[in-house]
C-alpha cells in the first residue's frame, strides 16, 4: 500500500510537467512553431540543400514533440541561412603524389530562434557540423548521403540548443 501511495504522488507531482526520453524540455503551453527557409547564401551553392535542410529541421520537430508547424501566430519561429558549404582536403596520403587520403564536408548555418511564449529563450547563433569521408568514385554521387549526414547533425543541435537549452 506503501508504494501505491508513493506512485500516485509522484504521478500527481508530475503530470503537470512535460517530460520527454529526447532530453527536450518543451513548455506545455507552447504548441507551435514555424520553420522558415534557410536561404542558401554559401559561397558554394548546392541547389537542394535550402529546401533539404529546412525539410530535415521540420521533421526532426515533428518526430521529436507534439509541436505543430504552422504558418499562422507561431510561438516559436526558426529562421536563417546557410552561410558555409565546403569539401577540403584533410589529409594527404602520398607526399610524392599528393592526393586526398581524406577530405571534409563541413556545412555551416546561422539560425535566429525566437520564442514569444519566454523571450529569455531567444538566441542568435551559428551552428557548423562536418564529415570527414574517404572518396569512392565522384564527390557528386557521395554529396547527397554526406549532406543528409551533416544536416542530421546540425538539426540536433539547433533542436538541442531551442529546447534542450544545451
Amino acid at each position: 500500500m506503501k508504494k501505491l501511495s508513493i506512485l500516485c504522488v509522484l504521478f500527481f507531482t508530475l503530470s503537470g510537467c512535460k517530460i520527454a526520453l529526447n532530453g527536450a524540455s518543451i513548455p506545455p503551453e507552447m504548441k507551435t512553431v514555424n520553420v522558415q527557409v534557410f536561404e542558401n547564401n554559401a559561397p558554394l551553392v548546392v541547389p537542394y540543400l535550402s529546401s533539404q535542410f529546412t525539410e530535415e529541421l521540420k521533421t526532426r520537430i515533428r518526430n521529436q514533440t507534439s509541436l505543430a508547424i504552422t504558418q499562422n501566430d507561431p510561438q516559436g519561429v526558426f529562421s536563417g541561412n546557410i552561410t558555409g558549404y565546403s569539401i577540403t582536403p584533410e589529409a594527404i596520403e602520398d607526399n610524392r603524389n599528393p592526393i586526398a587520403g581524406a577530405n571534409r564536408l563541413t556545412i555551416s548555418i546561422r539560425v535566429k530562434y525566437t520564442n514569444t511564449l519566454n523571450p529569455k529563450q531567444d538566441f542568435e547563433e551559428s551552428f557548423s557540423r562536418y564529415k570527414v569521408f574517404k572518396l569512392t568514385g565522384s564527390v557528386q554521387a557521395m554529396e547527397q548521403g554526406l549532406i543528409k549526414d551533416v544536416t542530421a547533425q546540425l538539426t540536433e543541435d539547433i533542436f538541442n540548443r531551442a529546447f534542450a537549452q544545451w
